[in-house]
């Protein structure tokens, strides 16, 4: 920058971002001279070297901000330990699943941990069924590092939060069945005639009056 370069000539780009050429090194620092500015080389293994002139103080502190804001908006992840029991209550492991879900959800490592007592350690299965019931109650969340393992008397769990790409939906909620198509309706029969009546005959009555004898 201004007389550290040694270059006998440069391209210098303006203030502006325009091209002003090349220049010997004197005149291209008395050019940023007579603006009150810094002739910065901003391109050294260009053939000639490119220099821009421009105010290097207020150049910096530019830069300085963006990265402030550049780390304002990264998230630095921690590391939170959840601790559980072999025989923990209903309400405790809730409330501690809970928090672990909170510092999953705000992008940080969680490690579980469930420490043995005297006798407990006799019966090391249970804490890997406490495990493997806060695998499935974080896994829409997080995702399993480290799997459970023992480290000394206490059993340890290491997850981190999902990503975007990997991160599982809520389960769906079963839609009650749709009711079933009613049977299209049977088609009406015509209705039936009038009952044919059958005709009866005459019958001559039994006891009808025979005809009488001619009288002598």
């Amino acid at each position: 920058m201004n007389d550290r370069i040694r270059i006998p000539q440069v391209r210098v780009i303006g203030p502006d971002g325009e091209q002003v050429g090349i220049l010997a090194i004197r005149e291209a620092l008395a050019y940023a001279q007579e603006r009150n500015l810094d002739l910065v080389e901003v391109s050294p293994t260009a053939r000639p070297p490119v220099c821009r002139v421009m105010d290097f103080g207020k150049f910096k502190y530019e830069q300085s901000k963006k990265q402030q804001k550049a780390k304002k908006k990264q998230h630095v992840q921690h590391l939170k330990e959840i601790k559980l029991r072999p025989k923990i209550e209903e309400h405790d492991y809730s409330f501690k699943v809970g928090n672990g879900r909170k510092f999953l959800e705000k992008h940080d490592k969680v490690k579980f941990t469930v420490t043995y007592r005297g006798r407990e350690m006799a019966h090391p299965e249970s804490g890997f069924r406490i495990m493997e019931r806060v695998i499935k109650d974080c896994e829409d969340i997080g995702q399993v590092e480290n799997p459970a393992r023992m480290e000394g008397r206490s059993l340890v769990l290491l997850m981190v939060p999902r990503t975007a790409a990997t991160a599982k939906p809520p389960a769906a909620k079963a839609k009650a069945p749709a009711g079933t198509a009613k049977a299209p309706a049977a088609k009406a029969k015509a209705p039936a005639g009038p009952a044919k009546t059958q005709e009866r005959k005459p019958t001559q009555d039994a006891t009808a009056s025979k005809p009488e004898a001619p009288r002598t």
